[in-house]
């Protein structure tokens, strides 16, 4: 009787977990249903045209053309001739078969990438013959086409997704097309749309044999947005033609809105270089370039003392803090004695007197010295005067990320006391253990374009706005997006210094920057180069530096132009520049002689200047 129930009440919890089993199965778990429509059906991705982009005047910059990925699903293999399959093809029989035997390893079911990014030159030759190759087919995407072969440096470019980007990247799929740099990669998600999917129906053989529910359930993509570019591609051009054989950064910014019109770096390289088959061996060859470093944007990334151009800076904080005047006289006798036995030379002649005005166009070291101890010694220590100093600096976006929308960039530095006492011991140092900074030179870094910003500031007479590179849609207002950050500076103070850039170009160190009809305001720089070479401090050729905006009242433009080696202010960056402010706001160029100097002229012969050797030391 026991042996009995207990056999029953087996026989009856057996069947009552089968039932459960069965009803799980199928009513609550998709997993095998899921499996099921898997063997059957093959889901390929439809992927949308990258969204296109264009200039600020309209001009189409960037547009978009098909490529084929050559997929393969190796279980409907069938034998076909070798030969005729890769006569087409930039492939050998031996690589063929070779991708054929990774395929198969991943997967004999699902597709794999055989040959990526054919054309449809290409893939013309090949589809006519299709039907005797079982097992073979092309998956359609886009890649760049770059109509204005420029500006690689704030466009970036795309290339495919990797193993290791898809395990994080779940909502990419391996070899689908990502932004890697520049505006690919920040505007990302606006450019790449969203995209569908295509399903078929298989065969029990795995085979194709048509659409799944002819396309009912098939997903199409979302195409992606345009977008419209700050940048003035015929200025960019422009600029990247005058650095044609020099080494450095140009950048312009319009003041009002802060939109920058130009950003150079040079050398650069061509976009479309980095698309297509060939993108590795190129990319490649650029990234080994580690002299001349196409990869490097100087413009954002390069760290310069800015020279002559920062006495601008000093002598608004001079004014504001009221250790000078408009009217302040300093004397000068050729230089400037800071310390014992230490002087800083200058190029005014002994016993001239300069104001303001005077000093900033005959760029004077010795009133900006002068301006910076009274400066720093005003205060009860020398670290509140520094202090006081770089507090007023951050508040025109220098020693710090300006946040312009561009992955990349550096901060430059601007040092405080905690910086001196780490190097001196506290209480020990004072202006003149620190009088190079009166100068722009000392510790003191900054980027092309934050000396662009800060000059977009002074020509603004007291704020700026964030430089950024995309256009505000219509539904968007520039002011909303990027408000004014202003300064500590009050604005009358503004048209003293503006004054003495003005005369910088109409009777000191910028003459040559003067244009018909147009009031520029710049400040040339001359910036001692130095590098350590056997353990010596060894000065190689001085940068040419240049700042400008134009024209005087209501700014249309700033700039700033950094040249590598370049000898001085006037040889180099101020041409260049005043070239950049013509064509920006007359549209053409009228002084022929110095566009045909700028653009033939050449800097290569310093750049291949042996570093040993050199004639000329610095003296410690």
């Amino acid at each position: 009787m026991i042996r009995k129930v207990i056999l029953m009440g087996f026989t009856l919890g057996s069947s009552l977990l089968f039932i459960f089993q069965l009803m799980n199965l199928q009513l609550f778990n998709s997993d095998y249903s899921e499996r099921s429509l898997n063997n059957a059906i093959q889901k390929r991705p439809v992927y949308p045209n990258r969204g296109l982009i264009y200039d600020r005047n309209g001009a189409l910059w960037v547009a978009n053309k098909p490529v084929y990925d050559l997929m393969v699903v190796p279980e409907n293999l069938i034998a076909f001739d070798t030969i005729e399959f890769t006569s087409n093809l930039n492939i050998t029989k031996e690589e063929l078969l070779q991708q054929i035997k990774n395929a198969s390893r991943f997967s004999k079911k699902l597709p794999s990438v055989l040959l990526r990014q054919l054309s449809m030159e290409e893939v013309a030759l090949l589809q006519e013959k299709m039907w005797k190759f079982p097992g073979f087919y092309f998956q359609k995407k886009s890649t760049r086409d770059y109509i204005l072969p420029i500006g690689s440096n704030v466009l970036g470019y795309i290339s495919e997704t990797n193993q290791n980007e898809i395990k994080t990247k779940t909502d990419y799929e391996l070899g689908e097309m990502i932004g890697r740099q520049g505006i690919e990669k920040t505007y990302e998600k606006i450019l790449r749309g969203k995209k569908g999917v295509q399903l078929f129906q298989k065969d029990r053989f795995n085979r194709i044999i048509g659409p799944y529910e002819e396309g009912a359930f098939d997903v199409m993509p979302q195409e992606a947005e345009d977008i419209t570019l700050t940048l003035d591609a015929v200025l960019q051009g422009y600029g990247e033609s005058l650095m044609v054989n020099k080494r450095g950064g140009i950048v312009a910014i319009e003041p009002e809105s802060g939109e920058v019109l130009a950003l150079v770096t040079a050398p650069s390289y061509n976009p479309n270089l980095l698309i297509g088959r060939d993108r590795s061996k190129f990319f490649r060859e650029l990234v080994q370039d580690t002299i001349s470093k196409p990869l490097f944007d100087r413009s954002l990334q390069a760290e310069y003392s800015p020279g002559s151009p920062f006495k601008t800076l000093n002598a608004l904080i001079g004014l504001q803090e009221k250790v000078i005047t408009s009217e302040t006289l300093f004397s000068c006798n050729g230089g400037h004695y800071y310390a014992r036995g230490a002087f800083m030379k200058c190029h005014c002649e002994i016993g001239t007197n300069s104001n303001v005005i005077k000093g900033i166009y005959n760029s004077c070291n010795s009133f900006f010295a002068k301006t910076y101890a009274r400066l720093i010694e005003s205060k009860p220590s020398a670290a509140e005067g520094v202090d006081l100093w770089r507090i007023h600096l951050e508040k025109f976006g220098l020693g710090d990320y300006l946040g312009y929308d561009l992955p990349i960039g550096k901060q430059g530095f601007i040092p405080d006391s905690n910086y001196y006492n780490r190097w001196y011991k506290e209480g020990s140092w004072g202006s003149s253990t620190i009088v190079s900074n009166a100068i722009g030179q000392g510790e003191i870094l900054t980027t092309p374009i934050q000396m662009a910003n800060f000059t977009a500031t002074i020509a603004n007479r007291g704020y700026f706005k964030k430089p950024h590179f995309k256009k505000a849609s219509s539904e968007q207002s520039n002011d909303s997006l990027y408000p004014k950050n202003r300064t500590l500076i009050d604005a009358a103070h503004f048209e003293t210094v503006i004054e003495g850039m003005h005369q910088v170009v109409e009777r000191g160190t910028a003459r040559i920057a003067r244009i018909k009809d147009i009031e520029v305001c710049g400040k040339t720089g001359t910036v001692e180069n130095f590098i350590r070479l056997n353990n010596e401090k060894t000065q190689l050729t001085d940068h040419s530096i240049f700042v400008a905006f134009a024209p005087k009242e209501n700014p249309k433009i700033a700039i700033a132009v950094f040249i590598e080696n370049g000898y001085w202010g006037g040889r180099w960056a101020a041409p260049i520049a005043s070239l950049m402010i013509e064509k920006y706001l007359k549209g053409t160029v009228e002084r022929r002689w110095l566009e045909k100097r700028m653009l033939e002229g050449s800097l290569m012969a310093e750049y291949e200047k042996p570093l040993s050797g050199l004639p000329f030391k610095i003296n410690e």
